[in-house]
């Protein structure tokens, strides 16, 4: 790579970096519960609905991922971008024409097709573009991403009450945030170098292309591996998040502001931590990161249950936002290496997918461990047996894999 590549890379690597801070803040705030549950209440929205209103977001991520990252393996990853900032830029404006509560239904699920096509896609473009630094770079994608979920709550709090409960004008400022995000990114994203004989391939050749790869993907062990790995800690991260709040207000009758600062230590750690072990994994391999990181989660989370105080629950869950940066440091970079470098984006989008599928599937089934009687001690301590089974399945294929390297020497 030349001096004159190496300077374009880092230019849109950076507004990859730029678009995402600000199409994720504005999807964030949309969503938030300071904004959306107030809108909700405004609405008169039954409570049985309520949880399909709120979910209505999550399902095209499982739905579009992979086929959205497998074409762009195909058709060059630019106009998938676009596409994407274009669904963020649009959607917070559907919001201004909503006046019953079903309508979020539709308005939500179009807005999750935007993060479920971008973040694939843009990983897998950062994959390419810096094959030997992918830990460190994909991580600091990452953690611009998780500076807007930070603020993004206290933001979209702030601008309903400064408007004094007006949704319309908190939608006009969240679709503003979202175009300046896709306006910012426009120039950098202009020009791409397109997959070879891609404009030549007819509909047909592409989409079996599309589910060649799909199968590729399947068929390979190790990505299947890293992909439980990659859904086990959003499991846990997603039914965390839900039930932690649950435990310090009910459990422990903690106050909002305390409950604010634990919950939201998770990321704020995982922001500086990411790139951090994101470039110690591009040094010395990805294995060590991942099953350190699975181990210091759950008996970080194994722990809370018998903690009250809050400096140690503090310090129980910044271990645990290690732990868990540490993992995800190392599972993008590392899916990308095991596939051939035509699927990084299906590689990508299959990941994304299983992520999302933990993710949904975690505050379900945690509901499930609650109701049986077990309580918050039971809770936590299935996150741990998650995290561990899930960090054992990848060591077994980690060392099988060495004996199998040794024996073909």
């Amino acid at each position: 790579m030349n001096l004159g590549t190496k300077n374009t890379g880092t230019a849109v690597f950076w507004s990859l970096c730029l678009m995402g801070g600000f199409m994720i803040l504005s999807s964030t705030l949309s969503k938030s519960g300071s904004v959306f549950t107030p809108l909700l209440i405004n609405l008169e929205t039954p409570d049985a609905w309520s949880g399909i209103v709120l979910s209505a977001s999550t399902i095209p991520g499982i739905l579009i991922s992979l086929p959205a990252a497998s074409l762009s393996d195909i058709f060059g990853r630019r106009k998938f971008l676009l596409l994407a900032g274009v669904i963020f830029a649009s959607a917070p404006f559907l919001y201004l024409f909503i006046n019953d509560w079903w309508q979020l239904i539709p308005v939500r699920f179009y807005h999750g097709f935007a993060t479920a096509i971008f973040v694939p896609v843009a990983e897998a473009s950062i994959a390419e573009l810096f094959p030997t630094r992918r830990g460190e770079r994909i991580s600091l994608f990452t953690s611009a991403t998780y500076i807007g979920r930070i603020i993004a709550p206290t933001l979209g709090g702030y601008v309903l009450a400064a408007t004094n409960n007006d949704f319309h004008q908190v939608y006009l400022a969240v679709g503003v945030v979202a175009v300046t995000g896709l306006i910012t990114a426009m120039p950098f994203l202009a020009k791409e170098r397109r997959p070879a004989k891609s404009s030549e391939r007819s509909a047909s050749e592409s989409i079996k292309s599309m589910f060649q790869g799909w199968r590729t993907i399947a068929s390979n062990g190790g990505v299947v591996i890293v992909s439980l790995i990659q859904a086990s800690q959003y499991y846990v991260f997603g039914a965390f998040d839900a039930y932690l709040a649950y435990y310090l207000l009910r459990g422990l009758k903690y106050g909002t502001i305390s409950t604010g600062l634990i919950a939201s230590s998770v990321l704020a750690v995982a922001i500086f931590a990411r790139p951090f072990m994101g470039r110690v994994s591009d040094k010395i391999g990805r294995g060590i990161p991942i099953v350190f990181g699975c181990v210091l989660s759950a008996l970080a989370l194994v722990t809370v249950p018998f903690m009250t105080d809050f400096a140690v629950l503090l310090i129980l869950l910044v271990v645990y936002g290690f732990g868990f940066a540490t993992v995800t440091s190392s599972t993008s970079p590392l899916i990308c290496e095991l596939v051939h470098s035509e699927l990084v984006g299906t590689s990508m989008g299959f990941l994304d997918t299983m992520m999302d599928i933990g993710q949904t599937l975690g505050a379900f089934v945690t509901g499930l461990v609650f109701a049986m009687s077990f309580q918050y001690t039971g809770v936590f301590l299935s996150f741990a047996i998650v995290l561990l089974f899930s960090c054992a399945v990848f060591a077994v294929w980690k060392l099988v894999g060495k004996r199998s390297t040794g024996k073909s020497r």
